[in-house]
């Protein structure tokens, strides 16, 4: 009975609580009304305080249920996305299971390697991996944690963490874990760029790790070093064999230390097992391997201590080799086929093979005697194929205890000392060359003056229409073309008359575009572009025109079929001229001028001559050969330098590099006040004329009496000074400035000294630059030869002009 009872008061407290809400609260109520009742003494009353309490107590319990519906079946139906979202956002794979077994929630890379998202522990239908799941679940289930490793899914092995979870803990958690597999080639290519691949270089172990296709996946820096030139080198991807060579003894050398490297001994250590035979073939070794390289040692594997000799031999800077005892050459360095013109992997025979057929007996006679003869050196002059005009020394050898050399062979390489000596051959060549077309140039100017001079004398006496204007109008004309020619000789060599201002490069260019465009025709297309924050120059504008001018005319001759002529200024600090390397154009800051054409380009045996005079490749009576000399000239007396680059069917450009003018220490010229610039060229007064030659001091003479002076002539310094101390009052001096006995300058120097304001007018064919250099006189007046009629009137005038008004 008692058992009953407690199992019943068990039951009674096992029911819910809004079961036992209810008779509490109808309990509570009629004790409440009884209450009252009996405190009152009112029936109706007790029984409307009983009913209010059940009223109430009736609300709560129903407010109570809908509540407690709501919340069960929120806790019912769980929100997995949350999860989820959060493990696909982290590549996990989690699945989650209830106590049914089924599968509530899983991640997207759960479905990835499990197909059809099965419900752990059944993942495969594998019997033995479904009961250990099993087993790990009912672990979870019992202690909260359970857990499997290594369980294979493809080429996978995973470890599989379960654990209890939920606010009732009602569910299962499945983690799964991708295991990490050893692999020994990653841990040799960590291994190579490590540490310890630098601890084998140092012990002098070249590694290299490469792939089963032959190409290098990773290697130590001693074997880059060698390999490659650079222990930076990025080699990955390349073939190996590509950095390998065998020679005909079957030894193995890195190929870039050629014909001077050490033979080396080759380690293979294979890192995948080797494919297995099959069909009666040996297995092959497919996979990838670790190569090591060591150095031969001396003695072994066939190598002797020639070799040692020749790899030292080829480290040094001088041209070395060696030939056996009949003559034949077993070894020779760098430095000695270069300086023998011998291509790579073109090894003579016989040291004759590389002289001419003149010194080959005299060659092989010489070695022969080195051979067999005590150990002795000596020296014979030979020709080499390559440079049958330059003989040089080759120095011969006795040796003896290097097995077969028996002769070494020693040759310098003098390309450079001859380029050099060519270079000043060639710079005393074009320095003559000058002098000679200065002279010319200066002896024709006379000439060209007398005869411009009597064309202008006579063009005075005929009126256009005569029968005779015509012929003299082209007699000078064709004199101003010859004054032109003569103009290009001094531009040569430097003795032309410059007048020189400080300019923009850009404001040149754009003052002879439109002439260009009209010289370059509709074939060519001209583009020109500036840089920005050009340096100023100083140079004369009208010859920076005609160098301009003259390149462009070259360009549109390479271009027959068309093409675009490129004109580009810009600046050049002096960073960037050090790091041109230039051994000619000094240190500085530069603003450079490029004129580029797309034309046919320039052969390299000719390019080294386009700046000498009188060199064209036009045809026969299509050029003076003087376009670029004079370009040369006028670019270097303006102190500037120009450089040329062509490359054969890719047209050629030219480069002019003009010194940034800064300063204000070079005396600028002085534009000429408006009051000289009249047309009027008559005046009086008495001119002492100074001129040897004879022509020019008569046509001079007469131009001048035309024009209202009375002239006064004398040949030469000695006679102009007694025509001054004759005392007739002197008002204009002109002279010759290069005349015999006594020239024009030191005529001038000691007349000053009786007429120290007399007005002087120096006429050359020398330009006035280089004049002036050695005429230390000041307030004189130049004209350069040839001149006109006219044109010595208004020097005479201008010259007037400067004489102190006398008050």
């Amino acid at each position: 009975m008692a058992t009953r009872l407690k199992r019943e008061e068990e039951m009674w407290l096992a029911q819910p609580p809004s079961r036992l809400a209810l008779p509490l609260l109808l309990g509570a109520a009629l004790m409440s009304a009884g209450l009252v009742f009996y405190a009152a003494d009112s029936l109706p009353l007790a029984a409307g305080f009983g009913a209010g309490l059940l009223v109430i107590a009736a609300l709560m319990s129903w407010y109570r249920r809908l509540y407690s519906d709501q919340t069960a079946d929120m806790e019912a139906t769980p929100d997995w996305t949350i999860a989820r979202d959060a493990a696909d956002a982290s590549k996990m794979a989690i699945a989650v299971t209830d106590r049914a077994g089924r599968l509530v929630c899983a991640s997207d890379q759960f479905g990835e390697w499990f197909a059809g998202y099965p419900a752990p522990p059944s993942l495969t239908s594998d019997a033995a991996l479904t009961d250990s799941l099993a087993a790990a679940a009912r672990a979870a289930w019992r202690d909260g944690d359970g857990r499997v490793e290594g369980v294979p899914q493809g080429a996978l092995r995973l470890d599989v963490d379960v654990s209890r979870t939920g606010r009732s803990e009602d569910y299962l958690l499945w983690r799964f874990t991708p295991v990490r597999q050893p692999s020994a080639i990653e841990d040799v290519q960590r291994l190579l760029v490590g540490e310890a691949g630098r601890q084998m270089g140092e012990a002098g172990i070249m590694a290299v790790l490469i792939g089963g296709e032959g190409r290098v996946r990773a290697a130590n820096g001693a074997f880059l070093l060698r390999a490659a030139g650079r222990v930076d080198a990025n080699i990955t991807g390349r073939d190996f064999a590509a950095h390998m060579r065998v020679d005909d003894k079957g030894r193995l050398f890195l190929a870039r230390e050629e014909g001077g490297g050490l033979p080396l001994r080759l380690l293979q250590v294979p890192l995948r097992r080797a494919s297995q035979p099959g069909n009666g073939t040996a297995p092959a070794q497919d996979g990838p391997m670790l190569l090591l390289l060591i150095d031969e040692p001396a003695g072994g594997g066939g190598t002797s201590a020639l070799s040692y000799i020749e790899t030292l031999l080829s480290l040094l800077p001088f041209g070395l080799a060696m030939a056996d005892r009949d003559g034949r050459v077993l070894f020779l360095n760098k430095a000695f086929a270069r300086a023998a013109g011998v291509s790579a992997g073109g090894r003579p025979s016989y040291p004759g093979d590389l002289v001419v057929r003149e010194d080959q007996a005299a060659v092989a006679d010489a070695v022969r005697r080195f051979a067999v003869g005590p150990q002795m050196s000596g020296d014979i002059a030979v020709r080499l194929r390559n440079q049958p005009d330059d003989p040089i020394a080759l120095s011969l050898a006795g040796v003896r205890g290097l097995g077969e050399a028996a002769v070494l062979l020693s040759l310098k390489d003098n390309s450079e000392e001859s380029r050099l000596k060519r270079q000043v051959a060639q710079a005393t060549k074009m320095q003559a060359i000058g002098q000679l077309a200065g002279g010319v140039a200066h002896d024709f100017n006379n000439i060209l003056t007398a005869i411009i001079g009597h064309c202008d004398l006579m063009l005075m006496r005929h009126t256009p229409g005569d029968s005779d204007y015509d012929d003299i109008q082209q007699v000078k004309s064709n004199s101003n073309r010859a004054a032109g020619l003569t103009r290009q000789l001094l531009a040569f060599s430097r003795q032309q008359t410059l007048r020189p201002q400080i300019l923009q490069l850009p404001d040149i260019v754009s003052d002879v575009s439109n002439l260009l465009k009209r010289l370059l025709g509709e074939n060519v297309r001209l583009e020109v572009s500036h840089g920005r924050n050009l340096g100023a120059v100083r140079a004369d504008p009208g010859q920076l025109e005609q160098v301009i001018v003259n390149l462009a005319v070259n360009a549109r001759d390479a271009m027959p079929e068309g093409g675009t002529l490129n004109i580009q200024t810009y600046g050049v600090a002096a960073a960037k001229v050090r790091e041109m390397r230039q051994q000619i154009m000094p240190t500085g800051d530069y603003t450079a001028l490029r004129v580029s054409d797309t034309g046919l380009g320039i052969p390299p045996d000719i390019l080294a001559k386009i700046f000498e005079p009188f060199f064209t490749t036009k045809e026969l009576g299509k050029g003076t050969g003087l376009g670029l000399s004079t370009v040369y000239g006028i670019v270097k007396q303006s102190g500037g330098y120009i450089f040329a680059e062509s490359e054969l069917g890719r047209g050629a450009s030219f480069v002019i590099y003009l010194p940034v003018y800064k300063g204000a220490d070079v005396e600028l010229p002085v534009p000429a006040k408006a009051p000289v610039q009249r047309s009027e060229t008559w005046g009086t007064g008495t001119v002492l004329l100074v001129e040897d030659e004879d022509m020019v001091r008569a046509v001079a003479e007469r131009a001048l009496t035309r024009q209202g002076y009375k002239v006064l002539t004398a040949n030469d310094g000695e006679q102009g000074l007694e025509v001054l101390a004759s005392g007739e009052a002197i008002d204009l001096l002109i002279s010759d400035v290069v005349m015999p006995n006594m020239d024009g300058p030191a005529m001038v120097a000691r007349a000053r000294h009786s007429h120290p304001d007399l007005p002087v007018l120096f006429m050359s064919g020398y330009a006035e630059e280089q004049l002036r250099k050695s005429i230390d006189i000041a307030n004189v007046a130049f004209l350069p030869k040839p001149f006109s009629v006219n044109q010595l009137a208004e020097a005479a005038r201008d010259a007037l002009a400067m004489r102190p008004m006398v008050e």
